[in-house]
């Protein structure tokens, strides 16, 4: 099976553009551009096995802060992806449907469990499925859906034993009532929540899914003892109990989303979705601009499928977006 490609690639970058200059600055991903800082580490974090009772007490901040009401409906991970690959294993459910274009990863990795497997372009093909996969906000174009109208699938999908799968990776900068952690312990709901796209540390491998208590504890048991780093545990719990912080960057990044909307649209790209933390943009001429930025060291996210797409990232400053804008405006 091919493997899917991704955002964030540098080295695919350079191979591409061995001549760009360097530092890269690398809009093809979704992730934060201003990291929150990291706390202070003990030793302790590298040197010890992590104890049950500090992915507890992580699980419990955790719980706060997506708004579940129950801890034991929360689950670590080293990050979301793992997750992605490990749900269709534990209920290998058939037909699956999958609300695309989305992040392909879902629909390649209940093809993988030998599901029978479906792209749908409409949300009211979902509910013909036995499970139903979903992003909410989708990546990449952003499409958002109320929490009332999932838990009507919810309700539906329950009724035949079925699961609703929502990838809620971009969710925490969404204002209102958006997840559908509130409506946990529902009996079909599977919810996917990413730590460091928004905290802009991927590297700390984080993510969790929120479960009712029985889905929950068959996922933490697949995982295993240890699945998450001591490290990401401690960092994890200091920053998710840091709602000031969170409040603050979804403030920055309004505005940051303003300034790159109104700098694609100069420059003639036609922004059609997306997130605080990625814009999608249209141009017929959108192979040459992706070739133009990245001889400028610009990398951003292109489509196969979609060739007149490009996924920016946010700049992250107003150096990177001047950066930005010169080579968008030098684009023949």
């Amino acid at each position: 099976m091919a493997s899917i490609a991704h955002g964030g690639r540098l080295s695919e970058a350079r191979r591409l553009f061995p001549n760009a200059p360097e530092p890269w600055l690398d809009l093809s991903t979704g992730i934060n551009p201003q990291p929150y800082p990291l706390p202070a580490l003990t030793p302790e974090c590298f040197t010890r096995l992590p104890e049950p009772e500090q992915v507890e007490a992580l699980q419990s901040v955790a719980a706060s802060a997506y708004g579940v009401v129950d801890p034991a409906m929360v689950v670590a991970a080293p990050g979301t992806q793992i997750l992605i690959d490990l749900v269709p294993r534990l209920w290998p459910i058939r037909p699956v449907a999958v609300l695309g274009p989305t992040y392909a990863e879902h629909a390649n990795a209940w093809n993988k469990a030998g599901a029978l497997v479906a792209t749908v372009s409409t949300f009211e093909a979902l509910s013909d499925a036995a499970v139903a996969v979903l992003c909410n906000p989708n990546n990449p174009d952003g499409r958002r859906f109320s929490s009332g109208r999932l838990l009507s699938l919810a309700d539906a999908l329950a009724a035949r034993g079925g699961i609703l799968v929502v990838d809620e990776a971009f969710a925490d900068l969404e204002r209102g009532d958006f997840s559908l952690a509130n409506a946990l312990p529902h009996p079909a709901i599977i919810i996917l929540r990413s730590f460091g796209k928004t905290y802009g540390l991927a590297g700390a491998r984080l993510g969790f899914a929120l479960a009712a208590p029985e889905r929950a504890a068959l996922i933490r048991e697949a995982l295993g003892p240890w699945a998450v780093s001591g490290p990401a545990i401690a960092i994890g719990q200091v920053a998710l109990n840091d709602r000031a912080w969170l409040a603050a960057t979804a403030k920055r990044l309004a505005q940051d989303t303003r300034e790159l909307d109104a700098c694609l649209s100069n420059h003639g790209l036609c922004v059609i979705g997306g997130t605080q933390l990625f814009r999608l943009a249209s141009a017929e001429n959108a192979p040459a601009i992706f070739s133009q930025l990245g001889r400028a060291g610009i990398f951003v996210r292109r489509f196969s499928g979609q060739p007149t797409w490009l996924r920016f990232g946010q700049p992250g400053n107003a150096t990177h977006l001047q950066r930005l804008q010169a080579a968008l405006s030098s684009q023949a």
